[in-house]
């Protein structure tokens, strides 16, 4: 596949034969409060928890979560986790065990100075019925279409604090 793109410093126009077969599989962030994470992301953005793994010896737990539809996810261990790393546009929460408890626990969302890490993003079908879904599950925005000069955007806030940026896919 062929496409114009604009020429930025660094930018390599020939993909190395090397990298044939390289997924950009997951993005991961840590989260406080397991099941209000869990709750936030399955039911207002309808992602499916394909995996969750237990790490004893580190005390922390991954949670992999994906809009899948209707997919069939293995239910098999070994196969449920060879799909997960297969696939592309997996979220991986880290809960590290205790911070539920801890009143002071919270992390940077990346967007606060020293800025950094910024935000994930999905692409919804209507922005407008999505801004109202999110309305009716009473989420945070951060930006709503309307203000400013991007109408063509949303960002909402998730139970940690982090950016999730709606694009309409119109």
């Amino acid at each position: 596949m062929t496409f114009n793109t604009e020429e930025a410093p660094g930018v390599h126009t020939d993909v190395p034969s090397e990298t044939e077969g390289f997924v950009f599989n997951h993005t991961m962030v840590r989260i406080v409060d397991p099941e209000a994470s869990l709750a936030f992301y399955s039911k207002v953005f309808g992602m499916r928890l394909l995996r969750k793994v237990d790490m004893p010896e580190g005390e922390f737990t991954l949670y992999f979560l994906a809009c899948t539809g209707n997919d069939d996810v293995p239910e098999d261990k070994d196969a449920r986790a060879k799909y997960v790393n297969g696939r592309e546009g997996v979220l991986e929460l880290t809960h590290n065990w205790g911070t539920e408890k801890d009143p002071q626990a919270s992390y940077h969302n990346g967007n606060d100075e020293p800025q950094g890490y910024g935000h994930i993003c999905f692409t919804v079908p209507d922005l407008q019925a999505a801004c109202e879904w999110m309305d009716a599950n009473d989420v945070a925005f951060k930006k709503r279409p309307e203000d400013g000069r991007m109408s063509h955007i949303a960002f909402v806030l998730d139970p940690d604090g982090y950016w999730i940026e709606l694009v309409g896919r119109k």
